[in-house]
């Protein structure tokens, strides 16, 4: 029998509501400005939070941790309006969102001198892949 970690199951999970975000972000860009389509996928994702928190409270958690997930959100929210913009600026969303999902590659890179995290064989590889992936995506 094969063993699969619980994270597994999760990270797999992402691929659905995320395939069918690639879908309304394109949709709501043909309509709005890329800056209106984060504003609203932001009221989006606040609505949601009652049914994702964890019953922890907030207090529990370190002034540093917290510092972490604020920057998390920052980069994440830079990240999301450069996606809109690419969509609104007439990037096809059968491009533009596989080609922004390359964004491992940046962790893959920088992991081992942040993270002390090694890359296998078997990830260069990979990172090879994605490169290459960029650049058929690209042209």
């Amino acid at each position: 029998m094969i063993h699969v970690s619980p994270w597994v199951f999760w990270a797999v999970l992402v691929v659905i509501p995320w395939g069918i975000l690639g879908l309304f972000q394109k949709l709501s860009t043909k309509f709005i400005s890329a800056e209106s389509a984060m504003i609203w996928s932001v009221v989006g994702f606040l609505l949601m939070l009652p049914w994702l928190h964890s019953d922890s409270p907030l207090a529990k958690y370190s002034t540093g941790n917290l510092i972490w997930g604020v920057l998390g959100g920052g980069v994440n929210a830079v990240g999301g309006w450069a996606l809109y913009a690419a969509m609104k600026k007439g990037g096809k969303a059968s491009v533009v969102i596989p080609l922004t999902a390359l964004y491992p590659v940046v962790v893959v890179i920088v992991a081992p001198a942040l993270l002390h995290e090694p890359i296998s064989l078997l990830q260069g590889i990979g990172l090879l892949f994605a490169l290459t992936a960029i650049v058929l995506l690209s042209t």
